[in-house]
């Protein structure tokens, strides 16, 4: 198919996709081949059963819905009769429907010739700690000076988690004793930061959606805290979020967009799990780009986003000739 030569750019990024997602092509996207392949026609009923599929790979309703009635309505409208075409229709559609006719760029948008901040937000267990140090990992491979500072100050876990990590990639960290106020942490941590000549600093904060108004406030502090010492400095606000957990995800996102100027998602664990298609909907749903997805457990196993390669991943096993 036409798709997968012009994509596939990279073997080994695609491989780590194919491999990656493997649990949503196996599960609920398995069925698709055998749909097309068993139908003689297009028509509504051919729809309705891709559109029951896509629902069940966690894409959210809404935006499934979305997604049947624009390529029924395109289908229809250039009276395509031929199930390898509404093939590749269906990726075309998908990638569409991701990049909504603009250039989404994956990459951190940091400062050039000063210190960048981002903040880490997202509730406890879905893998911010460890997304941060992959992060920190991936600069400083690059050359980058880099620096942690510890602000998930309310559980002493967070703290000491984030210490072993900064340890292990072997870059420096800014604590204060649990309890501590973790706009505190902010100003010690940009103190030494632009006193070091650092590059970048990420920064850890606590995951207490339970309480959106502490949350709101805290964050809200901590902002003021990073632009009264740098003006601008403050880059990116990432949000964590589990693949695992599916719509449960999309949950959170739309609570944190509510309290907090959230510029990307990093989207962990989506190797463990069947609904991979949950990528599609926070896109679509909230208009929040995906900057980081988790296909493994290792320290080079958080890749910067890549859409043509996030659906190569998804359809290999069923359209790649």
């Amino acid at each position: 198919m036409g798709f997968f030569s012009f994509f596939k750019k990279d073997k080994e990024k695609s491989k780590k996709y194919k491999m990656g997602l493997h649990k949503t092509r196996e599960g609920a996207l398995k069925n698709i081949a055998e749909i097309l392949k068993n139908s003689k026609k297009i028509d509504d009923e051919l729809f309705d059963s891709l559109e029951e599929v896509f629902i069940m790979a966690d894409i959210g309703v809404d935006t499934v819905i979305d997604f049947i009635d624009g390529l029924r309505s395109e289908v229809y409208h250039k009276k395509v009769t031929d199930i390898k075409v509404l093939e590749e229709m269906i990726i075309d559609k998908m990638f569409d429907l991701y990049t909504n006719n603009e250039i989404v760029n994956a990459n951190l948008k940091l400062n050039k010739d000063s210190l960048s901040v981002v903040l880490f937000v997202g509730v406890n267990g879905v893998g911010k700690t460890t997304s941060i140090a992959k992060i920190a990992n991936q600069y400083k491979k690059q050359g980058k000076k880099v620096m942690l500072a510890a602000g998930d100050t309310f559980r002493a876990g967070a703290i000491d988690q984030l210490k072993v990590w900064a340890d292990r990639v072997g870059i420096p960290i800014v604590t204060k004793p649990e309890g501590s106020d973790p706009s505190a942490v902010m100003y010690e941590a940009m103190d030494k930061a632009i006193e070091g000549k650092y590059d970048i600093l990420l920064c850890d904060t606590a995951g207490r959606l339970q309480n959106k108004v502490n949350l709101m406030n805290e964050l809200g502090k901590m902002k003021r805290v990073l632009d009264t010492k740098m003006p601008g400095a403050l880059c990116e606000t990432l949000l964590v979020i589990d693949a695992t957990t599916g719509q449960n995800g999309m949950i959170q996102a739309k609570a944190f967009k509510e309290v907090t100027d959230v510029t990307g998602i990093i989207l962990t664990k989506l190797d463990g799990t069947s609904k991979g298609g949950i990528v599609l909907a926070i896109r679509h749903e909230l208009g929040i780009p995906i900057k980081y997805v988790g296909l493994g457990e290792g320290l080079d196993d958080l890749e910067v986003f890549d859409i043509e390669e996030y659906l190569y991943g998804l359809f290999s096993d069923f359209f790649e000739e």
